[in-house]
């Protein structure tokens, strides 16, 4: 294939990339927010759609952000595009943050706290949970018996509380995307009319001046 990579990327390289992409998060955020001013939409919707993504990385969908952020979208007439890119605010940096504040703050509405499941062990409830899901899958065409002790203990422990308390933090964080990326992007939006604009007289201007010179 013609951009197939001459030298293909090792299993480690390629997991460093999800954590830190080559070039660092600085730049890969700039590029984000290139990508998201130069989508051709009115400002505000896609101040809207990145809104959406922004939210829809605060629940514990994981796999399932980009679907969720389209979805909404689509409801308030956000941008689908500006959606997925907004997603980009879960990311390996902030996914530990946002999911210490959603599930504490979710054990807390649900008082669930003394049946949660601690925050060290987060990640290994998420990890048995998908097994057990394999495995009950694989029990239906099998002889093997299903197992749901573990899938009640991370939706209990660690799904309804993210969830729940994830609502709040998502919403703060949505609505400060979109009056945020809003004015950004109309300005954005101007200054790139006006350079047009100005690309266009000065194109026309040397038309003149020719159509002047070959009068003569």
């Amino acid at each position: 294939m013609v951009f197939r990579r001459r030298k293909p990327l090792s299993l480690w390289q390629k997991l460093r990339a999800l954590v830190l992409p080559r070039g660092g998060w600085g730049r890969a955020f700039r590029y984000l927010r290139h990508r998201a001013s130069r989508i051709p939409d009115a400002p505000h919707r896609i101040a809207r759609g990145i809104a959406c993504g922004v939210f829809a990385s605060f629940t514990p969908l994981f796999g399932l952000h980009f679907f969720l952020a389209v979805f909404l979208a689509w409801i308030i007439r956000g941008n689908i595009i500006a959606s997925l890119i907004g997603t980009a605010a879960g990311n390996p940096l902030t996914f530990p943050f946002i999911a210490m504040l959603s599930i504490d703050l979710g054990q807390t509405i649900l008082g669930t706290r003394a049946d949660g499941v601690p925050m060290s062990q987060v990640m290994t409830a998420f990890g048995q949970a998908g097994d057990e899901i394999y495995r009950n899958v694989r029990a239906i065409f099998t002889a093997e018996e299903m197992r749901w002790d573990r899938l009640e203990r991370f939706f209990r422990g660690v799904f309804l509380p993210y969830l729940v308390g994830g609502m709040g933090p998502g919403l703060v964080a949505a609505i400060a995307s979109y009056w945020l990326s809003l004015p950004a992007l109309n300005g954005y939006q101007k200054l790139r009319a006006a350079r047009r604009e100005a690309r266009a007289q000065k194109l026309s201007a040397k038309a003149e001046a020719t159509d002047e010179g070959n009068g003569k």
